[in-house]
């Protein structure tokens, strides 16, 4: 799920909620901080496999924070606002 350790990017919320329209179809709304409300709420991407396995993405350098940014067409200090749990600098 967004903001968890193998999709640490909580900014993604907003692309799962345009491309579902969650908003229209359930009424669950995201906030400025993308916490989902009614707090009760809960978003994931599942796949399933049978030799799947879990993992976290490790931290992440500033050269990588830059280029995510870029794709994202963010500002370096927003994504690392978004992505400041993962960095490795500070």
């Amino acid at each position: 799920a967004p903001g968890y350790p193998s999709q640490p990017d909580h900014t993604e919320k907003r692309t799962m909620w345009d491309l579902m329209k969650v908003k229209d179809m359930t009424g669950i709304e995201l906030s400025e901080s993308l916490s989902m409300m009614p707090a009760s709420a809960v978003s994931a991407l599942v796949f399933g496999h049978k030799q799947s396995q879990y993992f976290a993405v490790g931290n992440i350098t500033k050269e990588q924070v830059e280029q995510y940014a870029v794709r994202k067409d963010m500002s370096l200090d927003e994504m690392e606002r978004w992505l400041s749990p993962i960095l490795a600098y500070e």
